[in-house]
């Protein structure tokens, strides 16, 4: 039975679980599946003493409760479940406490799937970019080179530890990993230092009228600002995340345009959004950054579009990097609006 025959006969309403429910791509699902008028789900998130609540308000949901509470709910409820959209995870790149992300990313991660697996329920989870390490290796989403990878700080490094879990249990084709790349968009206040450059650039551009952009720490390879990113708008995310509800597809699959751009691009279409002349200028990096920095990525998303191109010809990301920067600056960093 396929994973849609399943959910369909499991409820015309089905449960779905989201966890890290509050984050920014969390949060853009439960919009998401509200749009299209799913609101049976169970959302699992720590709140803590931040704002990241915001992001919840006008969203349709039936229960709200901590990481820690999430296993004792689950008890003898696995045949009310169609779905688990594990987001829940430290995404902090620069954390240092590796005890705390063996723990929050890896072994949690394990137990969760442990009970998807052994209840047929779909289990969608977040990977990581950060797993591909410097690139040199390259951005391929082929399960036979997962092996090979080798992330650069203890965050890649426990995400890769999940995807190797699932490929030698054997249970990878039975999974969906979304190595989403540089996500960013609205509902990304809370993040902090891990906000997205464009919630960062945006203030200054008002403010001051200039960027500062880190001097390339590879030269040789790379201009200043002209690292590469595979930027993709949190909106694209939330949705292609979404549509693997809708079919039966397993394996790891990059989340990205699959489009290189070079901060000076980004910084100039920040510019541009809030109707400011370009005014750059060039930092050094901090020694910290500089020693786990990817000076380029970009997805392969060919097993993505195969997946979804058959059934759907436009393309999987439906906003350029101009009109996602328009849209996030214009529609809710300048109006202060949450998506």
């Amino acid at each position: 039975m396929g994973a849609q025959e399943s959910m369909e006969k499991k409820s015309a309403k089905p449960l779905i679980v989201v966890t890290g429910a509050a984050g920014m791509i969390g949060s853009g699902i439960v919009r998401h599946l509200n749009d299209l008028g799913h609101t049976n789900l169970l959302l699992v998130d720590d709140l803590g003493s931040s704002d990241k609540w915001k992001n919840l308000l006008g969203k349709r949901f039936s229960h709200l409760i901590s990481i820690q509470e999430l296993f004792p709910y689950l008890e003898g409820r696995g045949k009310e479940i169609a779905a688990f959209i594990h987001l829940g995870a430290c995404s902090d790149t620069l954390e240092k406490n590796g005890d705390y992300l063996m723990e929050n990313n890896y072994r949690f991660s394990v137990r969760l799937a442990e009970y998807a697996l052994n209840h047929g329920i779909r289990f969608i989870y977040a990977s990581s970019a950060a797993t591909y390490g410097d690139g040199s290796r390259g951005f391929s989403d082929d399960h036979s080179l997962l092996s090979q990878l080798a992330p650069l700080n203890l965050y890649g490094f426990s995400k890769h530890l999940f995807d190797l879990w699932a490929d030698e249990q054997g249970v990878l084709s039975q999974v969906v990993g979304l190595k989403y790349f540089n996500v960013f968009g609205p509902n990304e206040e809370h993040k902090g230092r891990m906000a997205s450059m464009v919630f960062k650039m945006y203030p200054l551009v008002q403010k001051e009228g200039v960027l500062r952009l880190f001097k390339s720490s590879d030269p040789k390879q790379f201009a200043d600002g002209d690292q590469c990113r595979d930027f993709i708008y949190v909106k694209d995310a939330a949705r292609i995340t979404c549509d693997f509800l809708r079919n039966s597809s397993g394996g790891i699959f990059n989340v990205g345009s699959g489009v290189p751009s070079t901060w000076n691009e980004l910084a100039r279409q920040v510019f541009r959004a809030s109707n400011v002349p370009v005014k750059i200028e060039y930092i050094s990096m901090p020694e910290d950054l500089a020693r786990q920095y990817q000076n380029y990525t970009c997805a392969d998303v060919q097993k993505l579009m195969n997946c979804f191109l058959k059934a759907e010809p436009k393309a999987f990301c439906r906003f350029s990097l101009g009109e996602a920067v328009t849209d996030y600056v214009q529609q809710h960093l300048a109006k202060d609006q949450k998506w």
